[in-house]
């Protein structure tokens, strides 16, 4: 699965550098049971969306500018997570292709099976103990260039499935990320910051969101770390 999930991400990510490079160069908490120990497969997001090599180029044609504020922003503009085929919605999606052995009832709710959170690595057994989360979040992308978006390219971005936008993760790690950017947050497996930067850099050029510098000098950082 994550082999498939790579190969679609090289596609994209290649694409999307090369149009860059063409043209001179897109809850509340709730309690959680003990995390199951966390097994020796790859959870899906944890191979880089791109090259080292290839973040960096793409992370050179990213228009730099100060970031914007949240007046306007709400999360309803963001439309989601919208209908995907049956009574299947985005999330539901994302929680089937991302867990190990996914068992779903008739509303297409998970029901059974495990989930790896490439963001801290635990593993856990309750879809409930898990969120989908917006690598590059909702409100941040409001303020790094969503805002001039019309409701049809917000609601793309906020269920895309093609590129790594999407990861399932430990719900409070995912609330303490919340909207921040790189320079103010990053995942605590030090291990998973070349993927992370990989896909916050692919996220960004493909859907022509800026970037601040201090968010610049983070993701460079955070690619040193890849091999």
């Amino acid at each position: 699965m994550v082999g498939e999930r790579r190969a679609v991400w090289l596609r994209f990510g290649r694409a999307v550098m090369a149009a860059a490079l063409f043209a001179s160069v897109v809850s509340c908490e709730v309690p959680r049971t003990t995390p199951a120990t966390p097994d020796s497969g790859s959870a899906e997001g944890t191979a880089p969306a791109v090259s080292a090599a290839e973040a960096r180029k793409l992370l050179g044609t990213l228009q730099v500018a100060v970031r914007g504020v949240l007046d306007g922003y709400d999360r309803d503009k963001f439309p989601h997570w919208k209908t995907v085929s049956g009574s299947c919605n985005v999330r539901e999606e994302v929680l089937k292709r991302a867990g190990e052995n996914v068992g779903v009832n008739a509303d297409c709710a998970p029901t059974s099976g495990s989930w790896r959170s490439p963001y801290d690595g635990e593993t856990w057994r309750k879809a409930s103990d898990v969120d989908v989360d917006h690598v590059v979040p909702l409100a941040h992308a409001w303020v790094s260039g969503a805002k001039s978006w019309d409701q049809a390219r917000r609601e793309q971005f906020a269920n895309d499935l093609t590129s790594p936008q999407l990861l399932v993760v430990t719900d409070n790690v995912n609330q303490e990320k919340g909207d921040k950017a790189p320079d103010e947050w990053k995942p605590p497996l030090v291990s998973f910051w070349c993927a992370y930067a990989t896909d916050w850099i692919v996220v960004k050029a493909g859907y022509g969101l800026s970037i601040t510098v201090p968010e610049r000098t983070a993701l460079a950082g955070m690619l040193d770390r890849c091999p």
